[in-house]
């Protein structure tokens, strides 16, 4: 295939020191938060240092790292080379400090590997923000990590947000003093995993911590004027604790009163320990159905002030979020709403949601889009397949 004419011209500018530059290349881990899709990803830990939660799959099987100083401030140095060589192109092509094409052109240029990925994406995108890897970076100790902090706030100084994963456990045995020399080094958010605030179901799915930790850790954060998000996972309770994993998650949630609550609804997988657990009949998923009513009972028990997102695509509904306690209403309106539609409409809906077809309860009045599904479904069916199953496995590539 004939390279484009853009792409051609930009590679017939890569002098050597240019391509020196972009052959640079620094760690990256394996996830990062959706919010963080567009942040330049630093490698500060590696893997998990608790890595127990019967629904994770991410770093089974790996050992937990804790990386120098050094390491973790050779790799900005390296991401600042990219960001360089990149910023030359933009010039080279006539914009100036104007990287968004450049950069734009770079991210979809494979063969420079993800670090130039990441970076021109990022510097595409703005290059304002900067996420701290792995999944608990807060483990560090204090001065080392606001060492790396003030390191990456000095080489970028453009960037107005660095935020980073962190364990409630973690954060609670923080001192406030530490979590606020944190703050003031730059560390702008903490992205952490409460799931539930129910003991009886954090014990089962070994969470490695309790509703008091939670309350602990995420009350310490709010003080110390680090912005807090809190990701909650409608459908953990199963269908055994449908009814106290949503009540008593709201109110952990209230006395935390976070700045964002994410839902991040459950799908298992035979990478995750709980796989084992639902085969066995110890553990019994709810229906699509159930897990969007335990989600309007979560939200009918919120008295916090929370942003509420509902930005991952293994959320049914995404459109249930907004601020609270002002969008309440119309969040439970669209649950309502939904619940309320005949049985045949809301499977359309649902298939049509997994299979990318539909963003909102809205578009089910596509007419185009809602046959397409409606023939797709009468396919399964005369195939002898199980249309439920067929959205469980569609369910799998979003995770």
């Amino acid at each position: 295939m004939p390279i484009p004419l853009q792409y051609a011209k930009m590679h017939r500018m890569l002098s050597n020191t240019v391509t020196e530059k972009l052959s640079q290349t620094f760690e990256l881990g394996p996830i990062r938060p959706p919010s963080e899709a567009y942040s330049l990803l630093i490698m500060a830990t590696r893997n998990c240092p608790w890595n127990r939660c019967q629904f994770c799959p991410t770093y089974k099987g790996s050992k937990f790292e804790l990386r120098p100083v050094e390491e973790i401030i050779k790799d900005i140095e390296a991401a600042k080379a990219i960001s360089g060589g990149i910023k030359e192109i933009a010039w080279k092509m006539g914009h100036g400090d104007k990287v968004i094409e450049a950069a734009a052109m770079l991210s979809n240029q494979f063969q420079y590997g993800p670090c130039v990925h990441n970076v021109a994406l990022w510097l595409g995108t703005g290059g304002k923000s900067a996420f701290l890897q792995d999944s608990n970076s807060l483990i560090m100790r204090t001065p080392e990590l606001t060492q790396v902090i003030t390191f990456l706030r000095k080489t970028f100084p453009s960037l107005n947000r660095v935020t980073t994963y962190g364990r409630s456990h973690t954060a609670a045995r923080k001192s406030l003093a530490e979590l606020k020399d944190l703050k003031d080094a730059g560390l702008d958010r903490i992205h952490m995993g409460l799931e539930t605030g129910y003991d009886p179901l954090l014990s089962y799915m070994e969470k490695g911590c309790t509703a008091k930790n939670h309350i602990e850790g995420g009350k310490k954060m709010k003080e110390a004027g680090i912005s807090l998000c809190e990701y909650v996972m409608p459908g953990l309770g199963g269908k055994k604790m449908s009814q106290e994993h949503p009540r008593e998650t709201a109110r952990v949630l209230n006395e935390i009163d976070p700045d964002y609550i994410r839902l991040r609804s459950l799908h298992v997988t035979p990478a995750m320990p709980l796989w084992t657990k639902l085969q066995d009949g110890d553990f019994e998923l709810q229906t699509e159905d159930e897990v969007v009513k335990e989600i309007g009972i979560l939200i009918e028990n919120l008295q916090v002030t929370s942003h509420l997102k509902s930005d991952h695509t293994l959320n049914l509904l995404m459109e249930v979020e907004g601020k609270m306690p002002e969008d309440k209403e119309k969040c439970l309106n669209i649950i309502n709403k939904y619940l309320s539609l005949p049985d045949e409409e809301r499977l359309n809906f649902n298939f049509g949601s997994r299979a990318g077809l539909y963003n909102r309860l809205a578009d089910l009045s596509d007419s185009y889009k809602h046959d397409k599904i409606e023939q797709a479904i009468k396919r399964l069916r005369a195939q002898g397949s199980n249309v439920e199953e067929a959205i469980f496995k569609l369910k799998d590539s979003f995770i």
